[in-house]
């Protein structure tokens, strides 16, 4: 493996762990909003899975970001410029949700304004993310030379556009329903689990729907893709078959009180997710935009890229053994997964 796939290949890595953590974090801000006036402890739990997680998700978003400007400085510069956009929207949103989630703590008035906030931004975040995917493509890039321009009356007209937004916003429903389905169970409340349970089991068919559409409109609009997913079909066969486990799982027989395997369903979902993102992220290779840019135009340095390599290599062997405590704390702490409504329920 050449380097700059290498490069790449660390690049999709920070990209899907964030795509997942960022989805599930995301859509556990909706349903804490979807449920706020609802008789149930669904919003409460949800806000309880939001206190610690959205500060671990956006570390990862800074790692992507340091990422794509070490390993790749031309793209970053490229992107930033044609792209600024989306971006700058995306920037901003983030900072709002962030801003209250941190004042919310010292200022109990914003808690209830923190929970719209929080849902509103937990669609529009995604839905501005995602979006950035059609745009890499190709064809909806215009100009010559330097002046380059993104074709928008092109995009917005475009069914690739829609198709990849609905799965990415049912993606990250389905992904938070789940993981809050097995955080309700975690935390003994069965009758929150089985609201969760409930959403993604309905939500399933729904992501499946638009995962298969968004690979239809690919035809016509990147035949170049589509030829590689072909030779790769047995990524996505895989990827169907996780699909498949993990769904049945919410019917598997459990010895709780409600049917089935919350945190089986979100393994294999995740490992489903992760199948079918290398898969398509293979597909693209080498354009990082098609066909303006690709992995080895915006290249760094090969000293650079062995200093980045070393410089992650040690980061990541401190913060993968803090994240798997964080994480173990988190789901397994029952004080804190059985804290009362008045506690442990703030951002």
């Amino acid at each position: 493996m050449t380097e700059p796939y290498v490069a790449i290949l660390i690049i999709w890595v920070f990209l899907f762990v964030y795509a997942i953590a960022g989805a599930i974090d995301f859509g556990a801000g909706f349903w804490a909003m979807y449920y706020s006036k609802k008789e149930t402890n669904a919003t409460i739990l949800a806000n309880r899975y939001l206190t610690p997680s959205w500060e671990v998700t956006n570390v990862f978003l800074v790692l992507l970001v340091i990422a794509i400007v070490g390993f790749f400085p031309g793209a970053a510069f490229y992107m930033g410029t044609l792209m600024i956009l989306p971006f700058s929207f995306v920037l901003i949103l983030i900072a709002i949700r962030s801003a209250f989630m941190v004042f919310s703590f010292i200022v109990k008035k914003y808690t209830k304004l923190l929970v719209y906030i929080s849902g509103i931004t937990g669609l529009l975040i995604p839905a501005l993310m995602i979006a950035i995917l059609p745009m890499a493509i190709g064809g909806f890039i215009g100009g010559t030379g330097e002046r380059q321009y993104i074709l928008f009356d092109q995009l917005f007209t475009s069914p690739t556009l829609y198709t990849h937004i609905g799965f990415g916003l049912t993606t990250e429903l389905f992904l938070s329903a789940l993981l809050l389905s097995d955080y309700a169970r975690e935390s003994g409340s069965e009758e929150t689990y089985a609201v969760y349970r409930k959403n993604a089991i309905i939500l399933g068919p729904i992501t499946l729907f638009f995962a298969i559409t968004a690979l239809l409109t690919l035809i016509p609009q990147a035949p170049w893709m589509v030829e590689t997913m072909i030779d790769i079909w047995y990524l996505f066969a895989l990827s169907l078959v996780a699909a498949a486990i993990g769904y049945s799982a919410l019917w598997w027989p459990s010895k709780k009180q409600k049917p089935g395997r919350a945190r089986v369903a979100v393994i294999f979902t995740v490992l489903q997710f992760g199948l079918a993102s290398f898969g398509y992220g293979y597909s693209h290779m080498p354009y990082i935009l098609y066909p303006e840019l690709t992995v080895f135009d915006a290249f760094t340095d090969p000293t650079m890229f062995r200093w980045l390599l070393y410089g992650y290599a040690g980061g990541l062997a401190l913060l993968v053994p803090a994240f798997v405590i964080f994480w173990r704390l988190f789901m397994k702490d029952k004080k804190y997964l059985q804290a009362e409504s008045g506690e442990g329920n703030g951002y």
